[in-house]
């Protein structure tokens, strides 16, 4: 009915005051004056849809509004916010069908590459017909094979720019090829759908050498901000540990070589971690797109050697990167390949389809890189809400520390302070200490400074049959009064805080099991970010009289998504203060669960069991 007025009244739009006018007693409508426009203006902006009591008020405290009706003064009100949300569908309209034009333009694109795959195909076919039914195919072949064998020339090194720009148009062109969908078999990742609210279009390897992600979407920045934010991999790379440019070197039109370093963390405690050696190319096309190629250099033993070398082994990236095209009234289309050849040899043999699958690879870099760029792009133009006031750079940070730090317990790095103890009789269990880092080094509290020791880790892995990633986690999740230690996460939260009764002598309280969670936000397609709080009450009076607080855990899970197609799901926490500061330090603990086939999944976990505070440590596991 609310519209059905505003309609009738705008019939009465001023020309000269711009403002719609209200159908009077006697049939006539009224035209506002600029002044009276200006003076509804400023109540609308405070009040959009005032009471009558409101109005009444309105006209006798506004001396030029007393000529008109408070039922005239009512039509007005509905005009303007019937104008209002008509102007903000229209809007939405807007960026909806730009969204849609955007990614139409992709699905063609695709849709060109797929036919040009059938046409290769279908040409090969014939190819191979034609061989086959040819009886000198065989001395053709002998002298292609020994033709192939002729040594290359030694002027393609990394000893000098031009054998490295050399080797850097040979991995632009095999990249573009990959980008455009022609050098490898790629299908659609299942579980992943395009739209303009999805991150993109997804495709994974089919048969290749190693495994590749390709994965195209529409993201609302210029070029070169996308370039400089995905060049920068730690900020968006959960995984990657270390990245370090060891020498750059300019290139021609403008062009950039960079010799490369990354480590990378390991998915399991049963697998050692990767490192690479590559040469990155930074370069332009005639059509203002930009791309960043990537490629290992070549040997083995090529690069740097890490003094923790035995705890790495030099995976192989094939021509990987990002093409990055000027889009028409605004925005980017990005291209993203990632090719790996992680070495799968290196690992026991029931791990080995963890380094042999494409959908591990695509979700933890390829989707990670697009999920970073389109949040950065929201929260440029302002479309992201903020939780608890907290900026959304400042939650980013927190996802970052919970994860690395994480990692950085399953791995266990000895140039980070981290040493193996030896136990008997618990062979499912690896138990670790870092006795470089302590409370003393990641909060301000007066009890970590008062006693000695580090920080243990109990880290555990076991197989299980039959159990998908997203239902153990969904379980973990939902059901934590049946796994967790409650006293432990007390203790530990009071370690970080400093309370007095987290030191010797003084016992903790129980907990009712009851919990409320907070969502901070889906941070990215199917991961959530939240605060856990569980509620206790002291054993006795005494403790009551200790200044009792109930536990907060800071969490992050992904990967419950049945139909999202990821392989890895996690569930990570953190006791953190109840004030919730941007600084806050972080012990996380948690589970890691990858599907290693169809019916079988690693379950990695690192849960809060264990407390101590004595001579070797007195804070827990991960």
């Amino acid at each position: 009915m609310e519209e059905l007025a505003a309609t009738v009244g705008a019939q009465g739009e001023s020309s000269g005051g711009g403002a719609g006018g209200g159908s009077g007693g006697d049939g006539k409508y009224v035209r506002y004056t600029a002044e009276q426009v200006e003076a509804l203006e400023r109540v609308y902006a405070e009040c959009p849809k005032p009471s009558s009591t409101r109005r009444q008020q309105l006209i006798r405290e506004c001396p030029i509004l007393s000529n008109i009706e408070s039922k005239q003064i009512k039509v007005w009100f509905q005009n303007r916010r019937c104008r209002e949300k008509q102007k903000k569908e229209a809007v939405q309209l807007q960026s909806v069908n730009k969204k849609l034009n955007s990614m139409n333009k992709l699905l063609m694109e695709e849709n060109e590459r797929l036919q040009k795959q059938v046409s290769q195909l279908v040409y090969e076919n014939g190819y191979m017909r034609q061989q086959l039914q040819n009886v000198t195919a065989t001395t053709t072949d002998t002298r292609c094979d020994s033709l192939v064998a002729t040594p290359q020339p030694s002027s393609r090194t990394g000893n000098n720019p031009i054998g490295l720009l050399s080797i850097a148009e040979e991995a632009k062109g095999e990249f573009l090829s990959k980008a455009k969908g022609t050098a490898v078999d790629w299908v659609q990742i299942p579980g992943m759908k395009p739209g303009p609210d999805s991150v993109g279009t997804v495709a994974i390897s089919h048969s290749c050498n190693g495994v590749a992600a390709r994965a195209c979407s529409l993201v609302s920045l210029e070029p070169t901000e996308i370039m400089e934010i995905l060049k920068d991999r730690q900020s968006w790379f959960r995984d990657c540990r270390k990245l370090e440019v060891f020498a750059k070197f300019p290139a021609g039109n403008g062009g950039i070589l960079e010799l490369i370093y990354m480590q990378v963390y390991a998915p399991t405690t049963l697998a050692p971690a990767r490192d690479f050696w590559t040469l990155r190319y930074t370069s332009s096309l005639e059509d203002g797109s930009l791309v960043v190629c990537e490629r290992s250099m070549s040997g083995s033993g090529a690069g740097p050697n890490p003094s923790t070398a035995s705890q790495f082994v030099r995976a192989k990236m094939l021509p990987s990167g990002y093409l990055i095209r000027p889009c028409e009234g605004g925005g980017s289309i990005i291209h993203i390949v990632d090719h790996l050849d992680l070495e799968a040899w290196s690992v026991p043999e029931v791990l080995q389809p963890l380094y042999k699958s494409s959908k591990l690879v695509a979700q933890k870099m390829t989707v990670a890189a697009l999920h970073h760029i389109r949040q950065i792009a929201q929260e440029t133009s302002g479309d992201v809400t903020h939780t608890l006031g907290k900026q959304p750079a400042v939650l980013r940070a927190f996802r970052q520390k919970l994860s690395r730090g994480f990692n950085d317990a399953i791995n266990g790095f000895n140039d980070d302070g981290w040493s193996l103890m030896q136990i008997d009789g618990a062979e499912d269990l690896i138990i670790s200490v870092n006795s470089a880092k302590n409370l003393s080094t990641i909060s301000n509290s007066t009890a970590a400074l008062s006693l000695p020791g580090g920080i243990l880790c109990v880290k555990a892995a076991m197989l299980l049959q039959n159990v998908s990633p997203s239902l153990m986690v969904r379980f973990l999740r939902e059901h934590r009064s049946e796994w967790a230690d409650f006293s432990v996460d007390a203790y530990a939260a009071a370690s970080l805080r400093g309370d007095s009764f987290a030191l010797p002598g003084l016992s903790p309280s129980q907990f009712s099991g009851n919990q409320t969670t907070m969502s901070l936000g889906i941070t990215a397609e199917n991961e959530i970010l939240e605060i856990i709080q569980l509620e206790g009450h002291a054993l006795s009076q005494e403790e009551a009289s200790v200044m009792w607080r109930n536990i907060h855990l800071l969490q992050i899970c992904n990967g419950v998504d049945d139909n999202a197609g990821e392989a890895c799901s996690e569930l990570v926490f953190s006791p953190i203060d109840e004030m919730f500061p941007d600084d806050a330090p972080i012990l996380p603990s948690g589970f890691r669960i990858l599907e290693l086939d169809s019916k079988t999944v690693e379950l990695t976990c690192a849960p809060l069991e264990l407390f101590f505070v004595g001579k070797c440590c007195y804070l827990v596991l991960h």
